[in-house]
C-alpha cells in the first residue's frame, strides 16, 4: 500500500501543502506536477531509487512545524529566515538581493577589506542560485542576507563560511554605510553566533580580520572574541580571533 499524506504547511501567513509518500512513482508523479515532496524512508522500500529529492525522513508522524517549514520553503524557492533581532531579518540571500548588493558595494571602503561582487550582474545572480543549491542546502547554513526589518532595505550581510585550511566556522559581515556607526553589526553577529551555538551546535568559530581593518577588529572584541594569533594569506595580514560556545565545555 502507497503511503501519502498531505502536511499543511504555514509559511508567511499562507497556507502550502507538502506532500509525505513512500513510493517512488507518486513521488516523482507529483515533483513533475511542481509539487514539493517530502520522502518517507522505511525498511519496506528501501530499494527504491529517491536520489532525485532532497528531504527524507524516518519517521513522518511527528515532524516539527520549523522543519516542514523549511523543507517548504526550500522545495519552493523560498529563503530560510534564520533569525530575528530587534530591527533585522536574517535570511537567506535569493538572486533577487543582488541589486541592493551593488548599491552596498559600490562604496569602496566596503571592498577596502573584502572581495567585490562579480563585475557583471547576471554572474553574481548564477552565483547565489548555486550557492543556494551546494551550500544552503549540503551545509544548512552559510551567509545570509541582513534586512531591515522595519523599512525591508537590505543594509548588508552576514554568516558562516568555512575558510580553505581551517576546521571552524568562520564569522563574516558586512554593513553598508548609511546603517553604520548604529549598533547593527553587534545586533547582527551577536544573534548570529547564539543561532551558531544552539542549533548549529559549534563548538567554536573564527573570524581573520585584515590588521587595518580597525572597526571589525573592535567588533569582534566587543562580541567576545579572543585574538589568538597572526598570519598571512594571499599577501595579507590577518589577526585569527577564535570564540568558544558558552554551552559547551
Amino acid at each position: 500500500m502507497v503511503y501519502l499524506k498531505e502536511i499543511e504547511v504555514s509559511v508567511e501567513g499562507e497556507q502550502g501543502i507538502l506532500y509525505v509518500t513512500d513510493d517512488m512513482e507518486t513521488a516523482s508523479r507529483l515533483k513533475e506536477q511542481g509539487q514539493p515532496v517530502l520522502i518517507y524512508l522505511h525498511p519496506g522500500n528501501e530499494e527504491q531509487d529517491f536520489s532525485g529529492f532532497l528531504f527524507a525522513v524516518e519517521d513522518p508522524q511527528d515532524l516539527e512545524p520549523e522543519y516542514l517549514e523549511r523543507v517548504y520553503r526550500r522545495l519552493r524557492a523560498m529563503p530560510w529566515n534564520i533569525v530575528r533581532t530587534a530591527r533585522c531579518l536574517i535570511r537567506e540571500t535569493t538572486p533577487e538581493d543582488v541589486d541592493a548588493f551593488y548599491c552596498i558595494y559600490r562604496d569602496p571602503s566596503i571592498t577596502a577589506h573584502m572581495e567585490d561582487l562579480y563585475p557583471d550582474v547576471e554572474q553574481e545572480r548564477q552565483y547565489i542560485r548555486d550557492y543556494i543549491e551546494k551550500v544552503y542546502t549540503f551545509f544548512g547554513f552559510g551567509v545570509w542576507t541582513v534586512a531591515e526589518q522595519e523599512s525591508g532595505a537590505i543594509i548588508g550581510r552576514a554568516g558562516f563560511s568555512y575558510r580553505e585550511g581551517f576546521d571552524e566556522p568562520e564569522l563574516g559581515f558586512i554593513i553598508g554605510v548609511p546603517w553604520q556607526r548604529r549598533g547593527y553589526g553587534e545586533e547582527v553577529c551577536r544573534a548570529i553566533l547564539a543561532y551558531g551555538w544552539s542549533a548549529l551546535e559549534f563548538r567554536q568559530v573564527q573570524a581573520l580580520v585584515e590588521k587595518g581593518n580597525i572597526p571589525s577588529i573592535n567588533l569582534c572584541e566587543k562580541l567576545g572574541f579572543h585574538r589568538t594569533e597572526e598570519l598571512t594569506l594571499g599577501g595579507k595580514e590577518y589577526y585569527r580571533f577564535t570564540i568558544q560556545n558558552p554551552h559547551q565545555t
